[in-house]
């Protein structure tokens, strides 16, 4: 017998057993034919002595806007790295542009195999409380299920809608998702809940969760049936530890979730295995948690293990440490780089989508208080270190001739911008732990409507990086001493750059410095500026209809009280 690809002598992953055994792998086509010592002929003969082979690796929780690319770039990306498959929520581009964005995605011609989850909350929670570009209700959710390559519904962000006593739009979509022709798993996003609320939300339909975890959260969901997609912040010693000694690899897969660019030139979920390797996973149980278990999880019967039968991709390697791969196969075939002629192409409107104005001085300036002279006690979105939480204190604020000094109380000013010429409205919020020298950053890249988004502590620096977002049609800008010191152009929907990644991971990794120059602390200081937007992260967020308490949803008033200066 002649296979068309022989690899001899590799330690192979053996999936169910977790373990590597030295092995030939023969390739028929696409398939693998046989795994096993062998004596088979071929036409190509690859030695593998001394290397590991793995499974290609399967993600089944992210987002491809988060690496401010397209498709094609992001494919020719994550081959090299070893991710042979991933399943994309385009919730992002949704928020834009609606069904034409995730239609722009669906059309694009990739190596790279791409399934689709079916954008569940766009806007994350209601137009009542934020604008977006676009929104996907029932009728798009019912175009969307006639595509073989949506396999799941996105993430459930909106939990007070999903256990509502009322038939509302998220409780029909999760229906239209699980008693049709096809169910669908339904992805969930549930970082705040816990006892009867998770239950509920679970009852709703909601099984799994991707969001940060904690010891206590990995064993609540998983007892109840939750499976569990395992990103970078939620990879602590304490989580792996926990994860490892109950030995629930059944129950879990590690994703990415979110990728920046100048982060994905340096890995991607090759990245997120080492990591859990590094916190005390076991390789050959990480491996898994890859491969087999993501692939059960989405229905992807045809990968995810080294069989008779099954798609031949496959990683190459030289440890067990790194997992940089020392060679790519998707579908038998060794990964050359996908060719730089495919293009992703886009209607020109795409590149003229953010419409409001540009920022004036007295934008910044809150001058409108009851009182003249005084304090205001004000509600305040505090940064973490760690993660893309925003915990809700308390500050008190000086007032003079009925303006907040907020520069005074050492507060940074945030305000976002509508940016779809739909309502034209600002709104304001403060932040602490924010930059520690006079500075600002813009961008439009926020989550999940993507308005415009200014943070500063100087009013000067913030009308410039606005301005110059503006002027860019989108993408992230810093500015500090009166001038724009670093700048990434995303104005592809004010989301995407239709460059190289290499460009554009290189002019982000800039504005990255610029923020840390300024003060600005955390694992992951872009995602935490992002996410200042997102209305379903905990616990106090801005939206460009102000203010809300991420777990009721309640409007929080700017300023809590004042408290007029005794004479």
């Amino acid at each position: 017998m002649k296979v068309d690809l022989l690899i001899q002598n590799g330690w192979v992953y053996r999936t169910y057993r977790q373990c590597f055994e030295k092995m030939d792998i023969a390739v028929v086509g696409e398939r693998f034919y046989d795994i096993s010592p062998s004596s088979y002929e071929a036409d190509l003969v690859v030695d593998g002595t001394g290397k590991y082979i793995i499974p290609g690796l399967i993600d089944i929780h992210m987002h491809i806007e988060s690496s401010m690319t397209h498709p094609v770039e992001f494919s020719r990306a994550v081959l090299p790295w070893g991710v042979t498959c991933v399943v994309a929520d385009p919730h992002e581009i949704a928020n834009v542009f609606g069904m034409e964005g995730i239609k722009s995605f669906m059309e694009q011609e990739t190596d790279l195999d791409i399934y689709y989850g079916i954008p569940s909350c766009v806007p994350s929670t209601s137009s009542s409380l934020e604008t977006s570009g676009g929104q996907i209700g029932e009728e798009e959710v019912r175009e969307l299920l006639r595509d073989s390559r949506v396999i799941c519904l996105g993430e459930v962000m909106n939990d007070l809608d999903l256990v509502s006593e009322e038939d509302t739009l998220i409780k029909r979509i999760v229906r239209m998702c699980t008693h049709g022709d096809r169910p669908l798993k339904i992805e969930g996003h549930c970082p705040a809940l816990t006892g009867a609320e998770l239950a509920a939300f679970i009852r709703g339909g909601v099984d799994a969760d991707h969001t940060q975890q904690t010891p206590d959260s990995v064993l609540e969901k998983t007892d109840m049936g939750m499976f569990l997609e395992l990103q970078a912040k939620s990879l602590t010693p304490d989580v792996v530890k926990t994860v490892v000694s109950h030995r629930l690899y059944e129950n879990i897969a590690l994703v990415t979730d979110d990728t920046m660019p100048d982060h994905l030139a340096k890995g991607h979920l090759n990245r997120i295995l080492s990591l859990a390797v590094k916190q005390g996973m076991g390789a050959e149980q990480a491996i898994y948690c890859a491969t087999l278990t993501p692939a059960r999880r989405m229905g992807l019967f045809d990968r995810g293990m080294i069989a008779p039968g099954k798609l031949a991709d496959f990683v190459i390697l030289e440890d067990l440490k790194d997992f940089v791969p020392l060679a790519v196969y998707k579908s038998g075939k060794k990964y050359e780089k996908e060719s730089q002629a495919r293009k992703a192409v886009f209607p020109d409107h795409f590149y003229q989508s953010v419409k409001c104005r540009l920022a004036l001085a007295s934008d910044f300036k809150l001058n409108r208080c009851e009182i003249t002279e005084g304090t205001a006690v004000v509600n305040v979105m505090q940064i973490q270190i760690f993660g893309t939480k925003a915990k809700h204190v308390k500050r008190e604020i000086p007032i003079r001739n009925k303006c907040l000094c907020w520069q005074e109380a050492g507060l940074c000013l945030a305000a976002v911008f509508e940016r779809y010429g739909k309502t034209g409205d600002i709104s304001y919020g403060f932040v602490e732990h924010g930059f520690k020298i006079p500075g600002a950053v813009a961008t439009t890249w926020s989550h999940d409507s993507h308005n415009l988004l200014v943070v500063g502590s100087s009013a000067e620096d913030m009308v410039l990086a606005q301005n110059q977002v503006v002027h860019m049609q989108g993408g992230y800008v810093t500015a500090r001493d009166g001038r724009v010191t670093a700048s990434a152009a995303l104005p592809v929907g004010g989301i995407l750059s239709d460059k190289s990644l290499s460009g554009l991971a290189a002019e982000l990794a800039g504005v990255r410095e610029e923020l840390q120059v300024m003060g600005y602390e955390n694992n992951n200081e872009i995602m935490s500026i992002s996410t200042l937007t997102l209305l379903v992260s905990p616990e106090l967020k801005l939206s460009d209809k102000g203010l809300f308490d991420v777990k009721t949803k309640q409007k929080v008033p700017l300023v809590e009280r004042y408290e007029s200066k005794r004479r």
